[in-house]
């Protein structure tokens, strides 16, 4: 669930052009030093990171194993699966189609989906789109409870989703809280195919992926369970201290239009800077994408905007972006307002909370290094 470094990666993408000095060239790159201690101190099967500066150049970084069973080479800007990071996606489609007119922010979700959204404390006519974007609707997260090993293999429709969410009674009334849960989302994917007549993923692709030029990102289609370009394994414990398990296979459909995308460090950085720079968005609902309320569960001063987190930074200001969580991999970062942007995935979960903000603090050090 959440997320960017100019002059020293612009002397090492155009080298050729300035050389670094002696004493420049032996410098330890932070970055570097930071995926290695995920590797050595944290247990990391893999960690890689992608970093572009102002001007667009890319680095990318790789520390460990892309393969435990082989000892084989962590594929440089390797695909992974992205989780959460697909909300942005999702958000900036129906964004899209509100700048188009033909979504209401502030329209219930009764509008879209009638008499679809009832349950205990749950009616669809008290609760906007916006609200769902922003994760201040109340409605129960259809992820709690989930066996992911059992249902590993298992392809859900979006409605059977929706199901388990409405079994239960809503966390609080719509609009005065804010906490985090998939059924937002899964419900936006939902009024995305309602008023569009198209499938959620062409609509991801034609809109957010073709425009943006996006080569290595991907919605999975139906059944397919695996990662199609080169990528790092995947692991998964099933308790602190138990080995890890190869768990880069599954069917990710339970994940749909909160968690599903496969993608790399890279893509993600050219998503999170055009959307920024205003590629992706009109100006109006750019700025309705980036009004945001506080999101105490997520730390660090971390703000919730419709689909994007910002995140102060150790050097000053903010960054923008999300995070993803699906067993195997985790992915955190995101861009700044002046074109620098930073991601970072790990192959396992981290095994404790430090842990997931060493993660954390590994974007921040190639934001600000």
């Amino acid at each position: 669930m959440s997320a960017s470094v100019a002059v020293a990666a612009a002397v090492m993408a155009m080298g050729a052009l300035t050389p670094p000095s002696a004493s420049a060239a032996a410098k330890p790159d932070s970055v570097q030093q930071s995926l290695d201690a995920l590797v050595r101190n944290d247990g990391m099967p893999a960690a890689l990171a992608g970093v572009k500066d102002r001007d667009g150049h890319v680095r990318n970084y790789t520390a460990g194993v892309g393969d435990l069973a082989t000892g084989s080479k962590v594929p440089k800007d390797g695909q992974v699966r992205i989780g959460s990071n697909t909300k942005t996606f999702t958000a900036v489609v129906v964004l899209q189609l509100v700048g188009e007119g033909k979504i209401g922010l502030d329209a219930s979700v009764e509008t879209y989906l009638p008499g679809l959204v009832r349950g205990e404390g749950i009616d669809g006519r008290h609760i906007t789109v916006r609200q769902l974007l922003q994760h201040t609707s109340g409605l129960p997260n259809y992820t709690d409870g989930l066996d992911v090993d059992a249902v590993r293999y298992q392809y859900f429709e979006p409605r059977e989703l929706l199901d388990r969410a409405l079994k239960h009674r809503a966390d609080f009334p719509p609009g005065t809280k804010w906490a985090y849960s998939n059924t937002n989302y899964l419900l936006a994917g939902l009024i995305i195919q309602k008023v569009s007549g198209r499938p959620l993923a062409e609509e991801i692709t034609h809109r957010v992926i073709d425009r943006v030029g996006l080569r290595h990102t991907y919605f999975p289609a139906v059944g397919d369970m695996t990662i199609r370009e080169a990528h790092p394994k995947g692991y998964r414990r099933d308790s602190a201290g138990a080995p890890l398990r190869d768990f880069t296979e599954m069917d990710p459909s339970w994940g749909w239009a909160a968690g599903q995308m496969i993608s790399t460090n890279s893509d993600l950085d050219r998503f999170y800077t055009a959307l920024l720079g205003g590629g992706l968005l009109p100006a109006a609902q750019l700025a309705q994408m980036r009004t945001t309320v506080p999101a105490e569960a997520l730390g660090h001063g971390d703000r919730y905007g419709l689909g994007i987190v910002s995140r102060p930074l150790s050097c000053g200001g903010v960054y923008w972006g999300h995070g993803g969580d699906i067993p195997g991999y985790e992915t955190r970062g995101g861009a700044t307002d002046d074109g620098r942007g930073a991601y970072v995935a790990v192959t396992t979960a981290p095994s404790d909370e430090a842990a997931e903000r060493r993660v954390e603090a590994a974007v921040d050090t190639a934001l600000c290094r």
